[in-house]
């Protein structure tokens, strides 16, 4: 972990200014900057010669653009979970429930019609991505797009991915998207967090409604 990674200290307020602001959490990215960010994953990702790994990011970067979940959130999330509409219909709004935070609370959240197409084609991916295992596909929405090693062990991909498998997966788009730019844009920052903030201090997620139980969605394949 570089000095960049690692977490800063909480600052306690000065006690010669007890009102001065702590420095941590780090301030969130500009709204403008996570639409940049929306947008940008959104196109790559349905690209013909698109990796798997930019569909799943575009995929969780859309959600929590919907619905303001964080990472354990979408890790709880199963593809029963949304509801894409007829798989043979043209995209319209979609539904995804979602568990949030420590209580799992349940709340259905709208999906725009450019996230639906973008799950639709995930859910093609994620398919593909689970060929090679024995048995079903697993049920979680986000599975893992690489042959990973766990302890000298080699896990396949199509797995249900890991907190830490989405950590390194945004720090690598960070750091490919800060290269490719270079001094034209604002750097991206390596937590995924500080851009999740500018769209829920926006008020994403809030319209979400509280549901009783998990809906069977007709989830394209």
């Amino acid at each position: 972990m570089t000095g960049n990674d690692a977490p800063a200290p909480p600052t306690a307020p000065d006690e010669q200014n007890p009102t001065a602001e702590p420095r941590y959490p780090r301030p969130p990215v500009t709204l403008e900057e996570a639409e940049w960010v929306w947008r940008e994953l959104a196109s790559e990702a349905m690209r013909p010669d698109a990796k798997p790994e930019t569909a799943r990011l575009a995929v969780i970067t859309g959600l929590v653009r919907a619905t303001g979940a964080r990472y354990g959130d979408l890790l709880r999330m199963r593809v029963e979970d949304l509801d894409l509409g007829p798989e043979a219909a043209r995209a319209g709004e979609g539904v995804a429930t979602v568990r949030h935070g420590k209580h799992r609370v349940l709340r259905r959240h709208r999906l725009p019609a450019d996230l639906v197409v973008l799950l639709r084609h995930w859910m093609s991916v994620r398919e593909e991505l689970a060929v090679e295992l024995e048995g079903s596909v697993p049920r979680a929405l986000l599975l893992t797009v690489h042959h990973t090693h766990d302890n000298g062990t080699t896990v396949a991909s199509g797995l249900p991915i890991t907190r830490q498998g989405l950590v390194l997966s945004w720090r690598r788009f960070v750091h490919r998207t800060n290269a490719r730019y270079g001094a034209t844009r604002p750097p991206l920052p390596t937590r995924f967090e500080q851009v999740r903030r500018a769209w829920t201090e926006s008020g994403a997620g809030e319209e979400g409604v509280v549901a009783e139980g998990v809906p069977r969605g007709a989830a394209a394949r």
